[in-house]
């Protein structure tokens, strides 16, 4: 071999072993780009100058292998990616364990990714709870919890083995934005765990397409961990603000593009279209060679790759689709054959043009018969023999095309709310007329079955602080409902989130209060049957333009049992609203009512949440607070500061509170009905706005306790 043969083979290995370095390139030079066996791709790293600010990891070589944590904390990190923007971490479950004689240990945990870090907790993951009587929940570092959800058991036999509906297993969604987590038990709630088959009980985040419950999952004590999705991204920059900038630009690479973060503020950085690798470092997104990937860029003619893209052509003399295989063709060799499958292909073109037509009527028909089915299923035949006979009903029955129409077909853009029975969108009918949509969650053939009877009677409820049912539609598999529009959205919405700082006099407060009481006491006592409402808090009770209130949403309505069998057997319902005495009879009864409307009434007097984050343990639960509060002479110290210096006279206040505390009643006989509920709070009002009118200590307490 001769010294020009021999170096002309040394440069082209130089040049190979670049090219091939230049598609691998991860880190910064002279930076590792590995921990263990975990890649740690630029704008990670685990060396001093080798991150971007803020991005900095900890490889601990003390284990074996060795594990990549963040900033020495407790999450080990399992998998670093790009593309997308993700990284996985294992996090402890929090368990509590029980026996018969109570708590017997346990830990709670939490993940910190810390507010000033890039990383957020992705919305892929859900909160998870395991056991029996388990009632978990977590707060997202705003001060108070935010989300959780009720697991229950009976017998063994009614675990399912890949079902967490709240039998053994439950799991609730999480907001986007969240870069803190931590988990609670109610200890009070758990100390009821069937120790035989289910000692513990288990809170944890997951990724939701990495976890399955098993049966089995209840007879665990030990400590195990989860994957948990967490998002990063460049924070506290857009785009456009972050390209002025070209020194702090974190899209390095020539040939890539600035993208919004999907979860909170900042944005990503992704190699173009054709170009591969890390578009975080100078030169590190690299032309994608089509030519050499034919699985996923076929090309069976001339193939000619290009910066960002490749071009692919026939043969010189050949024309056709080089995409496929043998779909080039020579150009000057039209044959008599090749005419006769021409001639026949067109043929055959015109009989599956005619047999989709035939399949689309039959399609057509199929869809008929189904709608058909769906009216008969949902009680159509009675609702439409209702309305025939009753020619002052103003109730109608709607198509699903018309409410297609009305509401985009459902577009997201349309949706006013989602709750556990369904989510709700407005919408504007042909005549202009604004609407409430409820598009509910699948249901059982036995609830389907008294549904018509139970939607004619709601559609006869008649009160101006009721929601008023418009119609339906029947020619679906889950029946949809049409309300009236009501504009000023929820109570909840309107003392808690939309401005703390809002004035909202004690007026106002005992307007809202009597007329959703006044609402409930009709449902309870004027409706024909009567009607137990089954969710009442103030996510529950609409505000008009005036401000009047509308009780709304009766997913979990049921009509007042005539006998035991009636009663229901599945606790429904909203954490920090339920009747206790209900989660442990599984019995609805009026007084359920009461009780929950007792904690809206708490939520006027004091603004706060039914469970918030704030103080020790015993003090999340608003009912309990403010029974604590009431019981020692603290009255003053939990009522919203707004209404306690606008008032004149403490007697209205503490007369509201007596009440509310009568609501609170553990025993439900101790309670009053809804109506005295009403006619006490109407009296307050009058008394407020009439203070001439001296009312005795008696008097009140005589009204309040009459029952």
């Amino acid at each position: 071999m001769s010294r020009f043969q021999y170096g002309m083979m040394l440069v082209m290995l130089i040049v190979t072993t670049a090219a091939a370095a230049a598609t691998t390139k991860n880190a910064l030079p002279g930076c590792p780009d590995k921990c263990g066996n975990i890649t740690v791709p630029f704008p990670f790293g685990i060396k001093p100058g080798c991150s971007r600010e803020s991005f900095d990891l900890t490889c601990d070589d003390t284990h074996s292998p060795p594990r990549l944590v963040i900033y020495d904390d407790i999450q080990i990190i399992s998998n670093i990616s790009l593309q997308p923007a993700e990284l996985t971490v294992r996090l402890n479950a929090s368990r509590a364990c029980y026996n018969e004689t109570g708590y017997v240990g346990g830990h709670n945990t939490y993940l910190s990714a810390g507010s000033g870090r890039p990383f957020r907790i992705s919305t892929r993951n859900r909160f998870t709870a395991i056991g029996c009587a388990t009632f978990a929940y977590f707060d997202s570092g705003e001060g108070y919890y935010v989300s959780g959800c009720v697991s229950l058991c009976r017998n063994v036999s009614d675990f399912v083995d890949g079902s967490c509906t709240g039998v053994g297993c439950c799991q609730s969604s999480i907001s986007p934005g969240m870069w803190f987590y931590e988990t609670a038990f109610d200890d009070k709630f758990n100390k009821n765990t069937v120790a035989d088959f289910s000692p513990c009980s288990y809170a944890f985040l997951v990724d939701e397409n990495k976890f399955q419950f098993k049966v089995s999952d209840l007879k665990r004590t030990d400590d195990f961990t989860t994957p948990v999705a967490l998002n990063w991204a460049i924070r506290n920059r857009t785009c456009d603000e972050a390209k002025r900038n070209v020194t702090s630009y974190a899209c390095r690479s020539q040939n890539s593009d600035c993208f919004k973060a999907i979860d909170d503020d900042g944005y990503i950085c992704n190699c173009s279209k054709g170009y591969h690798g890390n578009p975080y470092l100078d030169d590190g997104c690299q032309d994608i060679d089509e030519c050499k990937l034919s699985n996923q860029y076929p090309c069976y003619g001339d193939c000619m790759n290009t910066n960002g893209s490749y071009t692919c052509k026939c043969p010189k003399g050949k024309t056709g689709d080089p995409s496929v295989k043998d779909g080039c063709r020579s150009k000057d060799h039209f044959t008599l054959a090749l005419k006769a499958i021409t001639g026949a292909s067109v043929g055959i073109f015109f009989i599956v043009l005619i047999s989709l037509f035939v399949c689309l009527g039959l399609q057509r028909r199929k869809l008929i018969r189904t709608k058909q089915k769906f009216f008969e299923q949902n009680g159509g035949f009675l609702v439409q023999q209702q309305i025939d006979s009753n020619q002052s009903m103003t109730f109608k029955i709607f198509s699903k095309e018309e409410l297609e129409k009305a509401t985009h077909n459902f577009d997201a853009s349309c949706v006013l709310g989602r709750g556990g029975h369904g989510t709700v969108y407005k919408g504007v009918l042909a005549d202009k007329t604004v609407v409430a949509i409820k598009k509910s969650k699948l249901m059982d053939a036995s609830e389907t079955k008294e549904f018509a009877k139970e939607m004619l009677i709601l559609s006869q409820v008649n009160h101006k602080n009721v929601v008023k049912l418009l119609g339906c539609c029947l020619e679906v598999q889950v029946p949809m409902l049409v309300y009236e529009y009501v504009s000023n959205g929820t109570l909840y919405h309107f003392i808690h989130e939309k401005d703390h700082h809002a004035p909202l006099s004690l007026d106002m407060r005992l307007k809202i209060a009597v007329e959703a009481a006044e609402a409930l006491s009709y449902l309870h006592s004027s409706a024909s049957p009567p009607i137990l409402h089954g969710d009442v808090k103030s996510a529950n009770i609409l505000l008009d333009d005036n401000f009047s209130a509308k009780v709304s949403d009766f997913g979990a309505s049921k009509f007042a049992p005539s006998d035991e069998a009636q009663f229901a057997t599945l606790v429904q319902g909203t954490c920090g609203y339920l009747d206790p005495e209900y989660m442990i009879t599984s019995q609805l009864t009026e007084k359920s009512d009461v009780y929950s409307f007792g904690v809206v009434l708490l939520e006027l007097l004091t603004r706060r949440k039914a469970l918030y984050f704030s103080g020790p343990e015993e003090e999340r639960c608003l009912a309990s607070s403010f029974l604590r509060a009431m019981n020692g002479n603290r009255l003053f110290e939990i009522i919203d500061n707004q209404i306690v210096s606008e008032s004149e006279r403490e007697e209205t206040i503490r007369d509201i509170a007596q009440l509310a505390s009568q609501c609170l009643k553990i025993t439900r006989d101790e309670r009053p009905t809804m109506k005295e509920v009403a006619e006490s709070l109407d009296m307050f009002r009058r008394y407020k706005k009439h203070s001439w009118i001296r009312i005795s200590s008696e008097e009140t307490q005589s009204l309040i306790d009459k029952h």
